[in-house]
């Protein structure tokens, strides 16, 4: 069983649905009528964190999946709640000041490499039956 990268993946879910709503909020906010992304800077700064979060979703779920089926489930759920933070981090400092958000990057990007390298040495050493 999966519990733990279930919870990790629906509070990927919901962190990502929170940075979009966000967006929305910063959209009325700061008048940038649909369809446009761009025409205010901070509005730039949550439709961007919101952006880049989706396209980590992309890397961080399939392989937090593969790592806990091939590696355990407990080693991918904590790389899962380092990505999680990390997020945070990144969303907080990037809306405040784009240079600062570098250390944020870091710490969820670090995990997803690890996830993604785990899995594949993982997955490559079970096909050859070791």
């Amino acid at each position: 069983m999966m519990e733990l990268l279930a919870i990790i993946t629906m509070l990927a879910l919901v962190q990502v649905s929170v940075f979009g709503t966000l967006v929305g909020l910063a959209r009325g906010r700061y008048a940038v009528k649909a369809p446009a992304v761009s025409g205010n800077e901070l509005f730039e700064r949550y439709y961007r964190v919101h952006y880049n979060t989706i396209e980590q979703l992309v890397l961080f779920l399939p392989s937090l999946w593969t790592f806990g089926y091939f590696v355990g489930q407990y080693w991918a759920a904590a790389l899962g709640v380092v990505y999680l933070v990390g997020r945070t981090i990144y969303a907080i400092s990037y809306v405040r000041n784009p240079a600062g958000r570098r250390f944020g990057m870091l710490v969820s990007m670090l995990p997803c490499w690890v996830l993604v390298l785990g899995s594949l040495i993982a997955a490559t050493l079970s096909f050859l039956g070791g």
